[in-house]
């Protein structure tokens, strides 16, 4: 019976409970990677527990309290991997672009108000950093992909600051510094806390650090892994650019059998099931370590 449990196990679940739903509503108000792992793993260990105590003193089960954690907490490993499977492949058969083509934005509506991007942009001013262009993608389903672009001085540092819409309304941001080599590589220094799964061009070299929310951490990284090389300076506009490359990643990732060919989408979607395997796996590795790995 639930009364034969001891009192300590009953102030863990209700302890549990708690923190996950506090976790919940701390992530609601405000997008935070640290946040929202720490709450995915909390609400793992809260549903595990609080079934557990709630299957424990049914009669049919003759299994012990710590068992029933563990079943449960496997069976919540199961429904997520297939939940997140099923995503995938609905995201493979819907109309929502992999790789969105920008355009510039004009809807006046750029940076969004909040206390921590207006630190962002004045941190760029401090830095001498000066805009460059307004983008804007449309992803589909009317989600619009809104993109900042700034430049240094000498035009050979390029930063993109990228804001992304969240389900519950609010809108988080990732920063991506890139430069140009003189021996036609192209270096990327990002903390994007999307997933991908994909492949990058050869000549690319990415580095991703989904859990260094701060740009100036981010930058003085990005100028660690160009100090040795030869840079150029950025001769195209910001939005032929982005747009060059989007088409590089998905030219890219149909060779590399990622993506299916255009004209085999429409009968079996347009990730292949390799590719679906690689989003399923960065999915889990981003969602519940912060991890992405090199494509």
């Amino acid at each position: 019976m639930t009364e034969s449990l001891p009192l300590s196990i009953k102030l863990l679940v209700f302890a549990l409970v708690s923190v996950s739903v506090l976790l919940g509503f701390l992530n609601s108000r405000g997008p935070s990677p640290k946040i929202t792992i720490l709450n995915r793993w909390m609400r793992w260990l809260s549903v595990s527990f609080a079934l557990a105590f709630v299957f424990y003193p049914m009669e049919w089960i003759q299994r012990p309290f710590w068992a029933l954690v563990v079943i449960f907490f496997l069976l919540w490993l199961l429904i997520e991997t297939l939940y997140t499977w099923f995503a995938i492949s609905a995201l493979s058969q819907s109309g929502i672009s992999l790789f969105p083509r920008f355009k510039e934005n004009n809807t006046g509506e750029e940076w969004p108000a909040s206390r921590k991007l207006i630190e962002l942009r004045d941190w760029l001013r401090g830095e001498k950093f000066a805009k460059s262009q307004a983008l804007i993608a449309d992803i589909g389903g009317g989600v619009r992909l809104r993109s900042s672009i700034y430049q240094n001085s000498d035009q050979n540092i390029r930063i993109q600051v990228i804001f992304v819409p969240q389900g519950n309304g609010s809108i988080s941001h990732s920063v991506s510094f890139s430069s140009e080599t003189a021996d036609k590589r192209t270096v990327i220094t990002d903390n994007l806390f999307t997933p991908y799964g994909g492949f990058y061009p050869e000549q690319w070299d990415v580095c991703r650090k989904p859990w260094t929310r701060s740009a100036s951490k981010l930058l003085r990284l990005h100028k660690k892994r160009i100090q040795d090389l030869e840079l150029i300076p950025y001769e195209t506009e910001p939005i032929d650019d982005l747009n060059f490359q989007q088409r590089q990643l998905e030219r890219t990732n149909i060779d590399a059998g990622f993506l299916v060919p255009p004209h085999l989408q429409e009968e079996m979607g347009r990730i292949t099931w390799e590719g679906r395997y690689r989003v399923w796996k960065e999915v889990w590795l981003l969602n519940y370590f912060g991890i992405s790995f090199r494509g």
